[in-house]
């Protein structure tokens, strides 16, 4: 088994002695509802077009109300789930992790070695539509120290419960020509289906396990945070924009997570020159309209509260991140459109450019990249007609 520090070395984490694990309640997206300093009628209002009947949209391109329609639409049985034990104060996917589930069975299977498991389950995981699979150890430095309900205003302890010491990782990819109509309303389907999408897939593999007679709890935005776990399981690295990068579908993708006594083994941290190529490119730095993404190297420097203690890592502003999103009353990818690693994998082309990313010639992969204009933004009524 490796230790921890060979671990870290190889996912790239840089922690530092001052770490601090991270409270849900510092989240951008909780802090909305209770921090007066982000709390603001244009956040309360971005939050309520996605579930109230819509009544306001505009004529402008990507924010019509077809598209409006579409987004929330997307987000619907996400929705379903993280409101259907609001009346308990838990909204699960979000803030509190799933309990939707019939009880294990009580027959656990000899499900053979810890590598025929993690292999099964990962053929399991794919029948249930996830896009990516990956396996890593239970890892206390990314829980969340407490959790925050958004309803009751309060913070509690993290339910996770006790001895589940593996954790799957699974990811759903964007739609690809959706994220190219970034800023848009309509590119909010892509995420609000990866949500959906990610509902049924942590759920069924979380009641598969509990079907074999092991305990498992499924889990999406809540209980941990997920791109250390993701980038530990080996679906991919840290990028400048501080999200995960895969080298099946770059950024666009959806994570989520189930944490498992099921004895698993686990996958190594991989590394496809991600790093480097960050440290060449700014294009999320130069894109984002409110400047959140930094230029320069990874630091320890944190914008305000929102961010982790004690990590050197690439940091984004989450503040002004989410004042652009509330601001146009829909989610922002722009940093995900214009990253050179979003694309479609399954051409030639591209699987082409990857490999010249992964060499000491990546800079020649930035200007290709640059060349092609891939980044720019399709008018989304083209999506409608395409």
């Amino acid at each position: 088994m490796k230790t921890q520090e060979q671990t870290d070395h190889a996912a790239g984490f840089d922690i530092q002695a001052d770490f601090e694990p991270f409270n849900q309640k510092d989240d951008v997206f909780r802090r909305s509802w209770w921090d007066e300093r982000i709390k603001s009628e244009k956040a309360m209002l971005f939050y309520a077009t996605y579930r109230e009947p819509l009544k306001t949209w505009r004529k402008a391109d990507g924010f019509t109300q077809k598209d409006f329609a579409l987004r929330n639409a997307a987000w619907h049985v996400s929705d379903i789930f993280t409101e259907l034990k609001e009346g308990q104060d838990r909204r699960e996917g979000f803030s509190d992790a799933f309990t939707l589930y019939r009880e294990p069975s009580e027959t656990k299977i000899d499900i053979g070695t810890p590598a025929e498991a993690a292999a099964e389950i990962k053929r399991v995981g794919r029948f249930f539509g996830a896009d990516m699979v990956g396996i890593t150890g239970f890892d206390e430095r990314w829980m969340y120290v407490n959790k925050f309900s958004d309803m009751s205003s309060t913070e509690r302890p993290n339910d996770i419960p006790e001895g589940l010491d593996n954790v799957i990782v699974t990811a759903q990819a964007m739609d690809y020509d959706l994220v190219r109509t970034v800023p848009s309303a309509l590119s909010g389907a892509a995420t609000g289906l990866g949500y959906s999408h990610d509902a049924l897939v942590v759920l069924s593999i979380a009641q598969y396990i509990r079907n074999l007679g092991y305990n498992a709890v499924a889990s999406m935005n809540d209980s941990a945070l997920a791109i250390p776990l993701a980038i530990k399981a080996g679906l991919g690295e840290y990028g400048r924009n501080g999200l995960l990068i895969t080298p099946e579908f770059g950024p666009r993708v959806r994570l989520g997570k189930i944490f498992t006594d099921m004895p698993l083994d686990h996958d190594a941290p991989i590394q496809f020159g991600v790093k480097e190529m960050c440290e060449e490119c700014n294009a999320c730095a130069a894109g984002c309209p409110v400047k959140a993404i930094p230029f320069g190297q990874p630091s320890t420097e944190r914008f305000n509260q929102s961010n982790l203690k004690g990590v050197r890592k690439w940091t984004v502003d989450g503040e002004k991140c989410f004042s652009y999103w509330a601001a146009q009353n829909s989610d922002c990818s722009i940093c995900i459109r214009v990253c050179p690693y979003n694309r479609e994998y399954d051409k030639w082309e591209n699987r082409a450019w990857l490999r010249l990313a992964k060499s000491p010639l990546r800079k020649l992969a930035l200007w290709w990249d640059q060349r092609q204009k891939r980044g720019e933004r399709m008018k989304p009524k083209m999506w409608w007609k395409a």
